[in-house]
């Protein structure tokens, strides 16, 4: 009995399958991949160019959702759902959140059994420290290190 000789290049189908599953993953790849702006007044634009529109600016330590590439641009949303371009070397891989709500509550513990040490607003960002169960550790520039539980800020899962 003679061995078939079964090659995957030779059925042209199989290598559009193929294409088309590793574009599909190439364009969802960033999902959930986070990064925080180096400086303030960074600017936000419509399209990955110095010439395109001004959308916005942020501020240092601002923490954006890549949800596409263009080059040296990265195209990004934000905690309320706006989208923008950003030249990527002004990020960092910093781990950073924001309060995404009114008010939340910051405790000296991972739970709602502990005390509560402040009450932080909405659009205040903090540095990701540690992570326990649903509660994230944070810090303020000002010194202040507590628990926020992770419904509170953005992203949920830094």
């Amino acid at each position: 009995m003679q061995k078939k000789n079964f090659s995957f290049y030779r059925y042209p189908g199989n290598v559009l399958i193929f294409c088309s599953i590793l574009l599909l993953f190439a364009g969802t790849s960033f999902a959930g991949d986070y990064v925080s702006v180096k400086k303030d007044g960074i600017r936000i634009r419509s399209a990955p160019n110095t010439d395109a529109e001004i959308l916005w600016e942020v501020f240092e330590d601002f923490p954006l959702e890549i949800i596409n590439k263009d080059g040296e641009w990265i195209q990004t949303v934000d905690f309320e759902g706006d989208k923008g371009w950003i030249f990527n070397s002004l990020t960092s891989d910093k781990k950073t959140a924001i309060i995404k709500v009114k008010t939340a509550n910051m405790r000296i513990g991972p739970g709602t059994a502990y005390e509560v040490m402040a009450s932080v607003k909405y659009g205040v960002v903090f540095n990701v420290i540690d992570k326990e169960g649903p509660w994230i550790k944070v810090s303020h520039e000002d010194g202040t290190v507590g628990w926020v539980h992770n419904s509170l800020i953005w992203p949920s899962d830094p």
